[in-house]
């Protein structure tokens, strides 16, 4: 597999797509660069996560990796049934809530 960005999970079989933009951290300041895809997919992954765009990235790189991040499950890569609300995306979560 070609190299990835730093944000890539070394479990997740997908590759980059796009140059590393942003920099997504944890809760405890803890980060790593990544592309849009794989920055959205940690963030997904993190509780307290944020992300911010680097100095040259394009406008609103860190809003589009937030948003995706809304959606996507934790650890979306990994497969079988996802029922507690700690394996479903923020937006999944939400809807539960709503009804």
């Amino acid at each position: 597999m070609d190299a990835r960005c730093p944000a890539a999970h070394p479990d997740d079989p997908t590759l980059c797509v796009g140059p590393v933009v942003v920099t997504v951290l944890d809760r405890n300041n803890g980060g790593a660069d990544g592309c849009e895809h794989h920055a959205a997919r940690l963030l997904a992954s993190l509780e307290g996560g944020r992300v911010y765009a680097l100095p040259d990235a394009p406008a609103g790189a860190a809003l589009r990796v937030f948003t995706a991040a809304d959606t996507l499950r934790p650890f979306c890569w990994l497969d079988g049934p996802r029922t507690e609300p700690s394996q479903l995306s923020r937006a999944e979560n939400r809807t539960r809530h709503d009804r």
